[in-house]
């Protein structure tokens, strides 16, 4: 049974597929017929080809590209795992970005765009220890809690006390890959060995102040830059988190965080 030829129609039936679907395999490249008739055109099957079959079915539900279905039919055991793995980190990464985006729009639906209070003001110099990172937007969540994990201890290392609450740092504009920092402020005259000391300089700047989960942080941003643009000012690098409250101090309703964005000249 197993080498027995199968006609297209019923290796269809046992694997629970169509026919269409199965041209397309062959069309595709991912699953050639056992044997063509050259004469008829008939495509014919073994029952050895069922579990690839199944497999790639299985895959393509799953809505994984057909270049990686071929690679996986193709790796050996090891390999095959790494890019199942591969994929099902993609695909929980693009899950916690609809949940954010889900979120967002909850919160939408519920109260319209936020009201957030936008002010104009002036930020003194400060002088920071940081670590700085890069990745993916989709990466940041996890660059940022490995900065903190250096931050903290090359600090007491040093014997400085970082002043909270905890800064970000990032580019005004976003890419495929982003820069970010996490930086404490520490006190002049401080000395930090194993760590970047970065001074911010002071002067105009718009801000405002968020409360809820960091996944809405784009409604305050939103609120930002309109005023930015609004008033015809011109932002300035980098934009600047202050975590007033984060995470281990309140819950992810309660996360407080500052927005910063440096002006280039004062609001008229």
């Amino acid at each position: 049974m197993r080498n027995e030829l199968l006609s297209i129609g019923r290796f269809a039936r046992l694997c629970r597929l169509s026919v269409k679907q199965l041209r397309n395999y062959d069309e595709t490249g991912l699953l050639a017929p056992a044997h063509v008739d050259t004469g008829s055109g008939y495509r014919y099957y073994t029952a050895g080809q069922a579990r690839d079959a199944l497999t790639i079915a299985l895959l393509r539900e799953m809505d994984l590209p057909l270049a990686v279905i071929a690679r996986v039919l193709a790796a050996g055991p090891a390999h095959r795992a790494r890019l199942l793995g591969a994929e099902r980190d993609a695909l929980a990464e693009r899950i916690g970005r609809d949940r954010a985006r889900l979120g967002m729009l909850e919160r939408l639906a519920e109260d319209g765009l936020p009201g957030y209070e936008v002010t104009v003001d002036e930020e003194p110099e400060r002088r920071l220890a940081v670590v700085r990172a890069s990745g993916t937007p989709g990466e940041l969540s996890g660059r940022i809690g490995a900065c903190v994990a250096r931050l903290l201890p090359a600090l007491g290392r040093a014997g400085v006390a970082g002043e909270p609450p905890l800064w970000g740092l990032y580019a005004l504009d976003v890419r495929e890959r982003v820069e970010v920092a996490v930086g404490a402020p520490i006190p002049p005259g401080g000395r930090t060995p194993d760590l970047e000391c970065l001074t911010l300089p002071g002067g105009p700047v718009v801000e405002t102040v968020h409360t809820g989960p960091y996944e809405q942080l784009p409604l305050a941003y939103n609120a930002l830059f309109a005023t930015v643009h609004e008033r015809g000012l011109r932002p300035a690098a980098p934009v600047r988190e202050v975590y007033l409250a984060g995470p281990g101090q309140a819950p992810p309703e309660d996360l407080t965080t500052r927005l910063i964005i440096p002006l280039q000249e004062r609001a008229a």
